[in-house]
């Protein structure tokens, strides 16, 4: 792979390559659907107007390659720190293998950092083995039992 990877912000035109990747494995196929960008685009704008959100892409060759969302939120525990969120991660599956991954995770923990956070968190589903054992590779622990609610 050639290093001409660029990490920018996600653009409207980006939405289709987006949704195809969060479309693209076992999970994503049951909730996401790629033929109807309406809601996405929805979604999208209210992002965009949120200063605390981060919808990121990685572009190589001018193709959309992978994404991921992070998200800072301020809070009063641990004496008032922020925190980051990072989610949807998501790696086109011509570069899984790349160190794609590592590099995005590790521009979203510098960018917590530099945003002041003290604290970065993400949750992974429970039958996401082998990205379990990538979070772990860069530094992240299995510490907290995650809870949800579909609504």
């Amino acid at each position: 792979m050639t290093d001409d990877l660029a990490i920018r912000p996600a653009a409207p035109d980006d939405l289709a390559a987006i949704v195809a990747m969060l479309a693209d494995d076992t999970l994503g196929a049951q909730r996401e659907d790629p033929s109807n960008l309406a809601p996405y685009a929805e979604a999208f704008e209210r992002l965009a107007a949120d200063p605390h959100q981060h919808l990121m892409v990685a572009v190589r060759a001018d193709r959309v390659v992978g994404t991921l969302q992070l998200s800072i939120v301020p809070g009063l525990s641990r004496q008032g720190a922020s925190r980051s969120i990072i989610e949807g991660v998501r790696v086109h599956a011509d570069e899984r293998g790349s160190g794609l991954g590592t590099r995005f995770i590790t521009w979203a923990v510098e960018e917590s950092r530099r945003q002041g956070c003290q604290l970065v968190q993400l949750t992974s589903d429970a039958t996401r083995v082998d990205a379990h054992r990538f979070y772990e590779r860069l530094g992240f622990t299995a510490s907290h039992l995650g809870f949800k609610m579909t609504l």
